[in-house]
C-alpha cells in the first residue's frame, strides 16, 4: 500500500475557511444573546452584542464575496468545484448517502478519492451549492436590511414589515447553525478524527492508495511507502 499526499487545499482557501468560520462562530453567539437576552448573557451588554454582530456579519459578507471572487476569476473553478454533475445528481448522491450512514461503521473505504479538481464528494457538492449559492446571500441580504432600517425602510415594508424579516433571518440563522454541527460531523469521519480538518491548516490531505487503484493525475501527489 502507498501512502499520498495530495495539495488540495491552497493558502486562500485556507485563509478564507477559518476566517469564515469564526466569523460564523461570532455570529451564532451574539445572535443567540440578541434573540434571547434573558437565557444567554454572553457579552457585558446587549448593544454590545448587537455591534459584535453587525461587524461579524459584514467580516462574513465580505469575506463571501472574496471566496466568489477567488474561484470564479482567479481559479476559475466555482461550476466544477460546487456544481454536481448529472452522475452525482443520478448515482453518487446515494452511493454516498449509503457510505455516511452505514458502509462507514463497517469500515468500508470512502467511495470518493477527492483530488484538487475535485474536492468534493456529490453530498458535499450538493449541500454547499445550497448553503453558499442561496443560504449563505439570504442571510446576508436579510441582515444587511435589519441593519438599515432607516434607508431601507420602503424595502423592509415591501418584505413584510421588520416583523417578518427578523424572523426570515433567525430561520436561515437556524439552518446555517444546522449545518456547522453537521459539517464538524462529517469532518471527523476520515481515518481519524483530524484527517479531515488537517488538510485546512496544512493544505496537503494523506490518502492510501491500494495496488491496482489508478494514481491521480495533474496534480501535485507525493508518495509515501508504507
Amino acid at each position: 500500500m502507498n501512502k499520498k499526499l495530495v495539495y488540495l487545499q491552497p493558502i486562500p482557501v485556507r485563509i478564507w475557511h477559518w476566517l469564515n468560520a469564526l466569523g460564523i462562530v461570532t455570529l451564532i453567539i451574539s445572535g443567540a444573546q440578541i434573540r434571547f437576552p434573558e437565557y444567554v448573557p454572553i457579552l457585558s451588554s446587549y448593544r454590545e452584542a448587537i455591534t459584535l454582530h453587525n461587524t461579524a456579519g459584514l467580516v462574513v459578507a465580505i469575506s463571501f464575496s472574496v471566496w466568489f471572487f477567488y474561484y470564479k476569476m482567479l481559479a476559475h473553478s466555482l461550476e466544477k468545484t460546487y456544481v454536481p454533475t448529472r452522475e452525482d445528481l443520478t448515482t453518487g448522491l446515494f452511493r454516498q448517502a449509503v457510505f455516511y450512514f452505514l458502509m462507514y461503521f463497517f469500515g468500508t473505504p470512502n467511495p470518493h478519492h477527492p483530488t484538487p479538481e475535485h474536492k468534493f464528494n456529490p453530498l458535499q457538492k450538493s449541500a454547499y451549492l445550497l448553503i453558499m449559492f442561496l443560504l449563505m446571500p439570504l442571510v446576508s441580504l436579510t441582515g444587511i436590511v435589519l441593519m438599515n432600517i432607516g434607508p431601507m425602510r420602503e424595502l423592509v415594508l415591501m418584505a413584510g414589515g421588520m416583523k417578518l424579516l427578523s424572523m426570515l433571518h433567525f430561520l436561515l440563522a437556524c439552518s446555517l447553525c444546522a449545518f456547522l454541527f453537521t459539517h464538524v460531523y462529517l469532518a471527523t469521519l476520515g481515518k481519524s478524527p483530524m484527517a479531515y480538518i488537517k488538510p485546512m491548516w496544512t493544505g496537503w490531505e494523506e490518502e492510501d492508495e491500494h495496488e491496482g487503484q489508478g494514481k491521480h493525475d495533474d496534480h501535485e501527489v507525493v508518495d509515501k511507502r508504507q
